[in-house]
């Protein structure tokens, strides 16, 4: 048994409140005791008879939060895009990137070439920047090899990594359907049936959850609507792509379904807000995703609507490189007009609802341990650095540096 007592807390911020000279217990990976260090217990029953026994961490008179949840990212691949991010900076457009020989197939041609060691070798360094940049939990996307034994293959990958020293925690989604692969070029229906067909081994392989990238150039909504019930079925969390414009229906679709969250939707109407509304349906945006497509959510509507928010980096090849959750915090404030506390909210609570994983994205007796020390005494820093640093992070109860 390890009881760990995290003392000297500056600023608290626990996903619910903010608390001015704080302590923390943890005990076995989950919290046991936070508050107000004044009204530190001398004994905890069950937890530890005198406090004095515990092992101390001094914060310093620091910021500590809970661990960042990124919900969104694609970390499995190989190789890199940047003569295609070059050109598409000067102008060029997505057909001229694609007839370069570009895009999502470029990435899938190399990500098949390179061998199960070197993949794996990069996804680890990826993952450890999340969490060394104060990130806990990361949902992890497939979606670069596009065939049945590729897929599983990134599913066993992720998880046999969340399983090192110095990881963090996995959310792995089957993302078979991000693009209809060369070999199926004019079979389209093919695929989605295919893509069906392997729901049940992704969840055996470890999967949590399954996502479509639905819009009019890639799967439709029947398509999402298809595939996500036979992942449900298989035991899969169900989430969506939804970056198709409102009159597809996508978003309706994905709240009718009650999905567990609708990722990337660049455009909505009032219908859409109203439907996600009533069935509180996550929504997971990504400032980096808005940039790129100069497009930016009405994430205010949504939240005066009640409607969940989530925060992801959008890490992929073709667009983003970020690990830093601390700077989407930042640029979520700036490009979105959230406070401080809702942009570090979304970071947290809200990538906790999006996932599923209601354990973590908060300190409070019976979460997970996973806090983080920042190098600042106030919250406010994370709207002044552009990419706060982490100085110390607490994954399960025990330190990492």
């Amino acid at each position: 048994m390890t009881v760990r007592l995290l003392t000297n807390i500056g600023r608290l911020w626990t996903g619910v409140e903010l608390i001015s000279n704080a302590a923390i217990v943890m005990r076995d990976g989950i919290i046991a005791w936070v508050g107000p260090a004044a009204s530190l217990p001398q004994s905890i029953p069950g937890v530890i008879d005198h406090i004095a026994d515990a092992q101390i961490d001094n914060a310093g008179g620091a910021l500590v939060t809970p661990g960042l949840i990124d919900a969104h990212a694609h970390p499995v691949y190989a190789g890199n895009r940047y003569a295609e991010i070059s050109a598409r900076s000067e102008g060029a457009s997505q057909s001229d990137i694609v007839a370069a020989g570009g895009g999502v197939s470029s990435t899938v041609t190399v990500t098949r070439g390179t061998d199960p060691w070197t993949l794996c070798n990069d996804v680890r360094d990826r993952l450890r920047h999340w969490l060394l940049w104060g990130t806990t939990t990361v949902e992890a996307k497939t979606g670069y090899h596009l065939t049945r034994d590729g897929e599983l293959a990134d599913v066993r990958l992720l998880r046999s990594l969340e399983e090192e020293p110095g990881m963090p925690r996995l959310h792995v989604t089957f993302f078979a359907a991000h693009a209809i692969p060369p070999e199926y070029f004019g079979r389209h229906r093919d695929y989605v049936q295919a893509v069906g067909s392997w729901l049940g081994d992704a969840a055996q392989a470890g999967a949590d959850g399954v996502d479509v990238y639905c819009d009019n150039r890639q799967f439709t909504t029947e398509d999402a609507r298809w595939i996500l019930t036979l992942g449900r079925a298989a035991g899969l969390k169900t989430r969506i792509h939804a970056c198709s414009k409102p009159r597809h229906g996508a978003v309706r679709m994905a709240a009718e379904m009650q999905c567990n969250s609708v990722d990337l939707l660049h455009e909505t109407d009032e219908e859409d807000l109203v439907a996600l509304a009533r069935t509180k349906t996550p929504v997971v945006v990504c400032p980096t995703a808005s940039l790129n497509a100069c497009r930016t959510p009405p994430v205010r509507a949504l939240l005066d609507h009640g409607v969940p928010v989530a925060l992801g980096t959008d890490h992929n090849p073709a667009h983003c490189g970020t690990t830093m959750m601390s700077l989407v915090v930042c640029m979520a404030i700036g490009l979105y007009g959230l406070s401080v506390q809702e942009a570090l909210r979304a970071a947290t609570v809200g990538g906790a609802q999006a996932l599923g994983t209601l354990d973590r994205g908060v300190i409070a007796v019976g979460k997970v341990a996973d806090v983080v020390q920042w190098d600042a005494e106030h919250e406010g820093a994370f709207a002044w650095s552009y990419g706060l640093k982490a100085m110390r992070v607490w994954r399960g109860g025990e330190p990492l540096r």
